[in-house]
Formats: C-alpha cells, sequence, structure tokens
C-alpha cells in the first residue's frame, strides 16, 4: 500500500514527463515534415497557375530540347548564348502550354487521336517537314516511313543502330508532344476569334475607308515652337495625369534599378612582352625546320597541328585572310589579332588543288589478330583489283559497300585528329577517281575506293600559333587588391560613388533589371551576383564579385526596388511629365490658333504650310514638319469634306493642326465583301493573340530560375 501510495504521490510528475515525452515526439515529427517541405520548396524553380515547377521537371525539358536542336542542326555542343536562348524558350512554351491547357479543360477542348492521325496522313504541316520521314519524290511527310520506323524501333533494334535509333525514336517523341500542343493552342485561338466576328456592313465600312483619299493643304505648329521654360507644371498637375493613365504604368514583375563598379582586368605591358618573347622563339623555331607539331605543343597554341590539309574555311578568319599571300615555306613574324585578342605565327607548309567533297565506298575487315586481318584484307583487295564488283564483296562480310560523300566541313576544324583517321582522310583526298587502297588501322584494316571527286579547291597545310593575350596571376592579384579595397573601404552606394574616381573606377546605374536575365549588366557568371541582388534591401552594398571569364571583378549596389503592381509617381515622373508637357503645349498653339478661318490666318500666326496627298485610314499621315506619324490627323480628316476648312485644332503627337481639304477621291475597285471579312477575321485573330496575353499576365506566374541557372 505504501509502494502504491508513492506511485500516486508522483503522478503529477509523471504525466507532465509524458506529455513533455510526447511533445517532443510531436515536435520532432513537425519539425522533420517542415523540414521535408522547406526542400521541396527549396527545388522549386518557379509556379504557374498555382502548379509548382520543380527544378528537375524544367532541367529535364530543356535537356530534351537541346538534343532536339543537336539532332536537327547537326551539332555536338551549343554555346552559352544558344543555351540561354533554348532556356527561355522551354520556360515560354511551359508556361503558355499550362495556360492553355486549363482554359481548353474549361471548355472542353482536346486534340484527339483521330485529329493526330489526319494530321500526319495529311502531311503538311511545318513541323512533320523538319523530320526525318520525307518521302525523297515529293518532298512531303510519309507517314508510312514513319510506321516503319516505330516498327523496326520496337522489333528490331542491332546493337550498333540503338543509339541512332534512340536519337531519332526520342525527337519524334519530342515532335509528337508539340504537335498536339500545338493544335490544341490553335483550336483555342481559332475558337476565342470566331467570337469575334465579321459581318457585310463591316467589310463596307473597311473598304469605303481604305478607298477614300484625301488631299490637303496642312497649317502645322510643332510642340517645339514653345520652350519647356515657359511651361509651368504642378505636382497636382502630375499626380492628376498619372491617376489618369496609371494603368499605363503597370508592371507584372518585379525589378530593381542598381548601380555597379564592374572593372575587367587586363594584360598589363609586361604580360604582352612576356608573351611575345614567346612566338618570336617560335616563329625562328619554325623558320628553322623544326618539327611543326612540337614548336604549336610547346608555345600551348589554341590550334593544334594536325597535318591535314584543310579549306579556307577551316582556318580562323584571320589567318584565312593573309595565307594566300604567303608562300610555300614562309613563316611570319609574330602578329596581333585584335578581333581575337592574339598573338599569332603562322607557317604555310604546302599547298594544293584537291577535293572539297570526295565520294568513296568502304570495306571494313577484322580478324583475330592483326596479321589475320592484313591477311584477309590482302584477299580481298587483290580480288577487287581482278574486277570482282565491290558491293558483291562487301555482302560477303555483311557490310552493304554503298557509296558516300565526304565534305571538307565534316573534318577540318576538328580539334585533334588520330593518326589513323589522318592517314584515312588523306587518302580520300589524294586517291585518284577509281584507285583502291587497302589501309591497315589498330582497329584493323579499311578497304576504301574512291568513286568521284568534285569541287577542286585549295587546300592548306599549315602550322599556326595562336596565343590569347592574358594577364599573369601576379596582374590578377594586383587588380584585385586594388578592388577588394576599393569595396571594403565604401559600404554605402553614396560612398562607392564618391570614392569612385579616387581609385580610377566609375559606378554605372542599370535600370529595371528582371531576375529573368541570364547575366547581371551582360558580364558572364553572375549567376551568384544576380542572387544576391533579389534578395537585398535598398541601399545595400554587395560583397566582390569576381566573374566573367575569370577577368571581371564587381561590386553591386541596389537603389531602387520596383514591386509588381503600379509604378510610384516618382519612378515615372518624367515620362508622365511629358503628356503633362504636351497638353500645355497644346493648349498654347491652340489658343493661338484660336478663330482662324483659313490655312492663309494660320500661316500669319506663325503655322507651317504644307501639301499633303492621299491621306486614307490604309495609309496614315507623316508630317514632314514634325518628324512623326499622325493618327488624330488622319482621323478627322477621312471625317471632313472635300473644300471644307478644319478651323477646330487636331492635338497630334508633335503638333497641332488645322486643313483645308483640296478634294477627296475614292480608288476604282470592286467590293469583294468576302475579301474585306477575311481581313476583319484577320484582325479578330490578332485580337486573340492579346487575349492571350492577358491570360498570360494574369497567371500568377513566378519565375525563380536565376537561383539555379
Amino acid at each position: 500500500m505504501a509502494a502504491i501510495g508513492k506511485i500516486r504521490s508522483w503522478g503529477p510528475v509523471l504525466v507532465s514527463v509524458i506529455g513533455l515525452a510526447l511533445f517532443a515526439f510531436i515536435a520532432e515529427e513537425m519539425f522533420r515534415s517542415c523540414e521535408a517541405s522547406k526542400n521541396e520548396q527549396r527545388q522549386q524553380i518557379g509556379e504557374v497557375l498555382g502548379e509548382r515547377i520543380s527544378v528537375q521537371e524544367y532541367q529535364s525539358l530543356i535537356e530534351e530540347y537541346e538534343e532536339v536542336l543537336k539532332m536537327t542542326q547537326g551539332r555536338d555542343n551549343l554555346s552559352e548564348d544558344e543555351l540561354n536562348r533554348v532556356k527561355d524558350q522551354v520556360w515560354n512554351t511551359f508556361i503558355t502550354n499550362k495556360i492553355i491547357e486549363k482554359e481548353a479543360s474549361k471548355l472542353g477542348l482536346t486534340v484527339t487521336d483521330e485529329e493526330m492521325q489526319n494530321i500526319l496522313r495529311e502531311g503538311t504541316d511545318d513541323m512533320l517537314r523538319q523530320t526525318p520521314f520525307i518521302n525523297q519524290q515529293t518532298g512531303r511527310f510519309d507517314v508510312t516511313q514513319l510506321q516503319k520506323f516505330l516498327n523496326d524501333y520496337k522489333t528490331n533494334q542491332a546493337p550498333q543502330l540503338a543509339e541512332q535509333y534512340k536519337s531519332i525514336y526520342d525527337y519524334w517523341k519530342f515532335v509528337e508532344k508539340s504537335l498536339r500542343q500545338k493544335l490544341l493552342t490553335d483550336k483555342y485561338q481559332t475558337l476565342i476569334s470566331r467570337c469575334l466576328i465579321s459581318n457585310p456592313v463591316s467589310a463596307k465600312a473597311l473598304f469605303d475607308a481604305t478607298h477614300q483619299e484625301s488631299n490637303i493643304l496642312l497649317a502645322s505648329m510643332p510642340y517645339s515652337q514653345v520652350k519647356d521654360d515657359d511651361v509651368k507644371i504642378s505636382d497636382a498637375e502630375l499626380k492628376a495625369e498619372y491617376d489618369k493613365k496609371k494603368e499605363l504604368f503597370k508592371q507584372y514583375v518585379e525589378t530593381r534599378d542598381i548601380k555597379y563598379v564592374d572593372f575587367q582586368v587586363k594584360p598589363s605591358m609586361s604580360d604582352r612582352d612576356a608573351l611575345m618573347k614567346t612566338m618570336q622563339d617560335a616563329s625562328q623555331k619554325l623558320q628553322s625546320g623544326a618539327v611543326p607539331a612540337e614548336v604549336v605543343r610547346k608555345a600551348q597554341s589554341q590550334i593544334l597541328y594536325t597535318g591535314l590539309p584543310v579549306t579556307k574555311a577551316g582556318l580562323p578568319n584571320d589567318i584565312a585572310a593573309r595565307i594566300d599571300s604567303m608562300a610555300i615555306g614562309q613563316t611570319t613574324p609574330p602578329f596581333e589579332s585584335v578581333y581575337d585578342n592574339t598573338f599569332n605565327v603562322v607557317k604555310l607548309i604546302n599547298k594544293q588543288q584537291l577535293p572539297d567533297s570526295v565520294e568513296f565506298r568502304m570495306i571494313q575487315i577484322g580478324g583475330a589478330t592483326a596479321e589475320a586481318a592484313q591477311k584477309t584484307a590482302d584477299s580481298v583487295y587483290t580480288a577487287l583489283k581482278s574486277g570482282i564488283p565491290f558491293d558483291s564483296i562487301a555482302k560477303k562480310y555483311g557490310q552493304e559497300g554503298a557509296k558516300q560523300w565526304l565534305t571538307s566541313d565534316q573534318y577540318q576544324r576538328s580539334s585533334t585528329i588520330d593518326a589513323d583517321s589522318k592517314e584515312y582522310l588523306l587518302t580520300l583526298n589524294t586517291l585518284p577517281t577509281g584507285e583502291i587502297k587497302n589501309l591497315q588501322f589498330t582497329q584493323g584494316n579499311v578497304i576504301v575506293q574512291v568513286t568521284d571527286r568534285r569541287a577542286m579547291v585549295t587546300k592548306y597545310d599549315a602550322a599556326i600559333i595562336k596565343h590569347t593575350i592574358d594577364f599573369s596571376k601576379q596582374t590578377y592579384s594586383d587588380a584585385y587588391n586594388k578592388f577588394s579595397q576599393y569595396v571594403s573601404e565604401n559600404k554605402t552606394i553614396e560612398a562607392l560613388e564618391k570614392n569612385a574616381e579616387k581609385f580610377g573606377f566609375q559606378v554605372k546605374t542599370q535600370e529595371d533589371l528582371m531576375n529573368s536575365e541570364h547575366n547581371v549588366v551582360g558580364i558572364r557568371a553572375t549567376r551568384e551576383a544576380m542572387k544576391w541582388i533579389f534578395d537585398a534591401e535598398a541601399g545595400q552594398v554587395s560583397p566582390l564579385y569576381e566573374c566573367g571569364s575569370n577577368d571581371h571583378l564587381l561590386v553591386v549596389a541596389v537603389d531602387k526596388i520596383h514591386p509588381i503592381g503600379y509604378r510610384d509617381l516618382d519612378a515615372v515622373k518624367e515620362e508622365v511629365k511629358s503628356f503633362v508637357m504636351r497638353d500645355k503645349k497644346f493648349d498654347v498653339l491652340k489658343e493661338k490658333l484660336a478663330g482662324v478661318k483659313s490655312i492663309a490666318e494660320a500661316e500669319a500666326k506663325g503655322a507651317k504650310i504644307d501639301s499633303v496627298n492621299q491621306i486614307s485610314f490604309s495609309s496614315p499621315a507623316f508630317i514632314q514638319s514634325t518628324g512623326s506619324s499622325e493618327p488624330a490627323l488622319t482621323g478627322a480628316v477621312v471625317a471632313a469634306k472635300a473644300g471644307e476648312f478644319h478651323a477646330d485644332p487636331v492635338k497630334g503627337n508633335n503638333g497641332a493642326f488645322v486643313f483645308q481639304v483640296i478634294n477627296t477621291d475614292t480608288k476604282k475597285a470592286s467590293l469583294i465583301v468576302k475579301d474585306y471579312e477575311k481581313q476583319l477575321q484577320s484582325r479578330a485573330q490578332q485580337a486573340a493573340s492579346r487575349f492571350l496575353q492577358e491570360l498570360y499576365q494574369k497567371a500568377e506566374i513566378k519565375d525563380k530560375r536565376y537561383l539555379f541557372f
């Protein structure tokens, strides 16, 4: 009993302990859940219509489109700028497709499999014309070729063709997906455009408006006749104009104004002198007959010596420009090419007339050993020389022996070529038509026969030493220390601007920087700076960033932040002021023209007089005296009658106008109602595309790609 009583006395403590344990367990689970949610959010690259987009999903789409471009353009790699364009195109396409899918779902719009099959059977869509499934006789997409390929892909993939088949299959799946998305978008836009109908009455009105032309005498008073200093504008007037035109100043993405100092490190004179000495030594060695490949390699040239003759197109532009003026065996002294910032030395070893295109066929011979392969190849070579048909022997060894073309462009830009490839290409370049040669390589033998040679051109065998004029480590260190001191001593925007000149720097400004831009102020490798900019508060100064091609030093300060919504008056004050200025100047000129009853009276008041002919809605008035197109004047002229003097001044973009209609004329033409209804329908389709832009703006798009790319 005593024990039970003791336990009871500990009751409140036990309850507290158990409660704390339960709380700790629940809190731990909540923490894990929150941490998992945060990790998921960290992997989100953006959002559209409330749907989050993961970085993995976006990266997958980029890689898909990148492979498509490589395949269709025959490329191995894309440049940085090209990749950036791919990223933007993938993003915009993804967003557009999501918007269309949502709107189409509301309306019950879909693309059926039968509709897809109809498109494939017709074969006229531009996307289909870019595929490999083209009938060579008709030049059109051939659905039977596609079906055959898909069957072959599923049932009969030879190991040596598996990779090629997979690439083509992936490309087709991309085309199929894109085609389905395009059809859905076309359906939606067609539906919207058909809501904006045309009719015969509207067609007749359009016909009349475009065929009626007027010739006028124009009296114009440009706004420049009134000095800006003579116009007084109050803050209240600016505010009233801002409120009236507020919708013009609405922005749908956040932007930031920055101030920055960018310092590009460049080679010092001692750096240039040291490199010049290396180039002079290399030039002397080439002149003295040293092995070109060794000289080029030791000089660390950007272009390795292959010994293959190439056309001018295979040479750098600066080398191609001077190669014809060189004699065989000549070596240039070092020269500078400003366009690519290099020192260069060239030795022309040989030049000869060779075909730009070679047609050939070949048989590959293997064996258990190199000797066995050589023995088999010798017997094949003997058989071919005796007159046995090439294709029949090729088939005996499981090959087609089909003719194929080799062009100079297919190999002459390669940075490295191994010994076997060099011998192979030299043979194809120099072997006479009809000749057969047995080539022995490390992997076996290849028997080649040249069947045609075309487009004889001059090809050059040249040793080229091209070296970028780089700065040294010491030069970079000196620049870094100086810039680092400037950044560490100036922690505010005011200080950056005040002391920049003392350090030899200049503070520059960029307004309305968006996080969708790939670089800060056009400098490569500035993603970390971009992340800082869109995380900082106004007035903050960044740390020092090393960026560019490891040759730029950058410091950034956030000057102003423009959030999503309406720009405040201060941010658009000059633009608003120009509207008010124009209105006030018009009022001055309108008062000056008040009461005039003829062109002569307007001229007496200081107006400039011109004849302007053939004004119509299809040919708006362009006024020489103001240097601008004036739509308001066009409307007033078209509405006026022949002989009428329009005394009420028209407010134009750049001036005030009164005019007299000399005559009106209607061009002779037959009204074909259907043609003008088509024009109206085309305008409706343009309006539908603007409607899509409205949907884009209302899709609550969040773009955080800058955090990852």
